[in-house]
């Protein structure tokens, strides 16, 4: 029996990148496919007020990465966070990506800003500092494609981390079996990073740029963490 996920998705690509790359719900899609459990996808676009009818039952909520600021006052943000929050309170599983993993944490008693350490672009090496039974293929180190500006400066105080590095400390984390959040993007493709950093060459600045652009030499292990992604919400924890 197939998993159903709902992808709340709270962007829509740049004019450029649409005809190739549609959007982060159709990226996640492609991305799950490419896993052993199986799973079916809806995608709701919440910057245009999509929501799935309360009828619909799913066994986890995606939200996606965005240009906006997950501490941002949009209507729209504002709408997802009552919404996550609701969800949340119902025992539903979460899972967040860059935007998404910012905002559960500031939903949820924790705190994202601007970083100090200014643009994470291209592949980024961390820890891993926690071990869980659903973070199979086990990993020692974890790389991922990133682009943000914006970090998790402070868990939310039931929060495990599981990956970190120097840059970004609190680069991923669970809460107990309920929510599982990334900064880095498991989506993402060299390709469309390469993209990104291209359109935004000017505000990064040269140095960052060509640093971002070389580290794409590098694989990333985004279809590991779709896999964790999919074996957590899977997973059904042990009673005593």
């Amino acid at each position: 029996m197939s998993l159903r996920i709902c992808i709340l998705e709270t962007d829509i690509l740049r004019p450029e990148l649409v005809d190739e790359y549609q959007g982060y719900g159709q990226m996640f899609q492609r991305l799950f496919s490419q896993q052993p459990i199986a799973a079916e996808f809806t995608v709701y676009n919440v910057m245009q007020g999509e929501y799935p009818s309360d009828d619909l039952v799913f066994d986890a909520y995606l939200v996606t990465g965005s240009k906006a600021d997950s501490f941002g006052t949009d209507p729209w943000i504002e709408t997802l966070r009552a919404y996550l929050l609701t969800r949340y309170e119902r025992g539903d599983k979460l899972l967040g990506v860059c935007f998404g993993h910012q905002l559960l944490a500031l939903l949820l008693g924790g705190k994202s800003e601007r970083a100090t350490q200014g643009w994470g672009v291209g592949t980024h090496n961390y820890k891993l500092a926690a071990k869980a039974p659903w973070m199979s293929p086990v990993r020692e180190e974890l790389t991922l494609l990133i682009s943000h500006q914006d970090q998790v400066t402070a868990l939310p105080e039931n929060a495990t981390v599981i990956a970190s590095s120097d840059f970004c400390p609190f680069a991923a984390y669970h809460i107990n079996d309920q929510v599982l959040c990334f900064q880095g993007h498991p989506e993402f493709i060299h390709d469309y990073s390469r993209a990104l950093l291209d359109i935004r060459q000017q505000v990064l600045g040269e140095q960052i740029y060509q640093k971002g652009v070389a580290s794409l030499e590098h694989q990333h292990h985004g279809t590991t963490v779709a896999e964790w992604m999919m074996r957590f919400v899977a997973h059904k924890p042990e009673t005593v």
